[in-house]
């Protein structure tokens, strides 16, 4: 069973630096489209950033191009999300999926998605708060 576990939530000021990460257990994420979404009390859940099985492409949404950054690291069954120059509005529950894009076709290695339905796992969220 596929289990994705986040960490590296935490409270942080206004303009602030952190770096979530996501790991794998039971499955090998090199098979996999990624992605990090993040949903605030009484919104709902909004894209964030997601990853290609290459991690030659990637995609942000619009709140957070240039201050976001989604990387990967198969070799450690990980991804990451490097916030920077965080905003109040940031603060929300973030979490990452996992969309398995193997045998898809033979650009599938360099897919990505952007829409919380494509996703086939999920982890359980790590919170980050941004103080102002």
């Amino acid at each position: 069973q596929v289990q994705l576990v986040e960490s590296g939530g935490v409270l942080v000021q206004v303009g602030g630096s952190l770096r979530l990460s996501c790991t794998a257990s039971g499955r090998t994420l090199s098979s996999d489209a990624m992605g990090w979404f993040r949903q605030a009390p009484g919104k709902e859940r909004e894209f964030v950033a997601a990853i290609s099985r290459s991690a030659d492409t990637t995609s942000y949404g619009d709140s957070v191009k240039g201050r976001f950054t989604i990387s990967r690291d198969n070799a450690k069954n990980s991804m990451y999300l490097q916030m920077s120059s965080l905003k109040p509005e940031d603060t929300a529950l973030y979490f990452c999926a996992g969309k398995p894009t193997s045998g898809l076709g033979s650009n599938s290695a360099n897919w990505y998605y952007t829409r919380a339905n494509s996703y086939v796992y999920w982890g359980q969220g790590t919170q980050v708060t941004v103080s102002s």
